[in-house]
């Protein structure tokens, strides 16, 4: 993912409403499920992570991206914001902006 792409989205999850909060218990397998299940109908989860959670925000963003097949897009504050484009192309909601293709030197 480009810095182009991920600043849209970005832009895109400022008005987005938190779809989970990960509390005490952290990444969970039922947790990752939810999240899995959420994907098929949002491309873009806001999830809010609460104070009693004591696992490291990054950390727990990277795992939950890898066992999610999503793309972590930022994790600021108590917040973290995944994005993983949808299979079937009917339901693709978000179209992110394309990569420039560098000018050949002549």
């Amino acid at each position: 993912m480009t810095s182009k792409q991920r600043a849209y989205l970005k832009g895109l999850a400022m008005n987005l409403e938190p779809t989970f909060q990960m509390g005490k218990s952290s990444v969970t397998p039922e947790f990752v499920n939810a999240i899995l299940e959420a994907f098929n109908n949002a491309e873009l989860i806001k999830i809010n992570v609460l104070k009693n959670c004591d696992a490291d925000l990054r950390e727990a963003a990277s795992v939950i991206a890898e066992r999610t097949h999503a793309e972590v897009v930022q994790v600021i504050g108590k917040k973290i914001v995944l994005y993983k484009e949808a299979k079937d192309e009917k339901k693709r909601k978000i179209e992110l902006p394309k990569e420039k293709k560098k000018k050949e030197a002549e």
